[in-house]
């Protein structure tokens, strides 16, 4: 894919300029006849579902907003190139060197997995639409991403209890 000498570098882009970027530094590597030096640039993506009213979209959104990957070989003139796009803030690295992502930081880039995003937020009432709490209807206290969880307090034997339930499970109530 790549030849001797070439590493993934990280560019921050003005946010919402990143397919520009990825647009621009593709246009100026053919005219300029750089293919041998910067060999891609992509906008990383990752497909997302989105649950809004109980309805489940996948929908695909950039992984970093406001940063584009380029496997090129650094050398003054690519740097430039780079650095001079329209668009571009820099490369990420300590002051102005550009740093080159290892291979175990690359790796999640390549394979990642679905993540789902949801609209409702600590305070909403939910409703359970599947599983032992269906029906059940909750105020959400917190709302855990990495766990893809909401947790509810349900009323237990007079007590409110904090139960977590999967956001596949619920969905906003009216």
């Amino acid at each position: 894919m790549a030849a001797e000498g070439a590493n993934w570098y990280v560019v921050h882009t003005y946010s919402g300029y990143e397919n520009k970027v990825k647009a621009n530094i593709e246009k100026t590597i053919e005219n300029r006849k750089l293919q041998d030096q910067i060999f891609e640039v992509t906008v990383p993506m990752q497909d997302v579902i989105e649950i809004k009213n109980g309805q489940r979209k996948q929908v695909q959104k950039k992984q970093f907003p406001g940063y584009v990957l380029i496997n090129m070989i650094m050398n003054d003139s690519t740097w430039y190139v780079v650095r001079n796009t329209r668009g571009v803030t820099g490369f990420v690295g300590p002051g102005s060197k550009p740093v080159p992502l290892s291979e175990e930081e690359m790796k999640p880039l390549i394979s990642s997995g679905e993540r789902i995003v949801v609209s409702f937020e600590v305070g909403d009432l939910v409703t359970a639409i599947a599983g032992v709490w269906e029906g059940t209807v909750g105020k959400v206290v917190a709302v855990n991403e990495g766990k893809q969880t909401v947790t509810i307090n349900v009323d237990m034997f007079g007590r409110e209890t904090p139960v977590d339930i999967s956001f596949m499970d619920i969905k906003k109530s009216n």
